[in-house]
């Protein structure tokens, strides 16, 4: 999936409004729910700390290169992808599933509009 981030992003960008971001706001998504699991298995010593350590410089890589690549870059969604960066690489697996819950409800939101 994450080879055909360039592609979404692309053919989101085709059209405007924040329909067009939505297979951006999924990937973003899913990339901090996926922060969330490595930290919480990094807690439980269940990885080692350089697997966390190289996933979430990946992870963050890639959610800046989403934030940078949004249409309506003053969005809730926008806010809500940049305060997941924001937080530290440690972070509560709660605070980021948080963060990937409410773009999960944007999401649902905008799939259903």
């Amino acid at each position: 999936m994450r080879r055909f981030l360039p592609l979404l992003l692309f053919l989101a960008s085709c059209s405007k409004g924040p329909e067009a971001d939505l297979p951006a706001i999924s990937q973003a998504r899913s990339l901090i729910a996926e922060w969330a699991l490595v930290n919480e298995l990094g807690a439980q010593h269940k990885v080692t700390s350089t697997y966390a350590t190289v996933m979430r410089k990946r992870l963050r890589q890639q959610l800046g290169a989403i934030a940078s690549s949004l249409n309506q870059p003053d969005s809730q969604y926008a806010e809500e992808i940049r305060a997941g960066l924001g937080e530290q690489d440690g972070a509560s697996p709660q605070v980021l599933r948080e963060h990937a819950s409410r773009l999960k409800a944007v999401e649902d939101a905008l799939e259903s509009a």
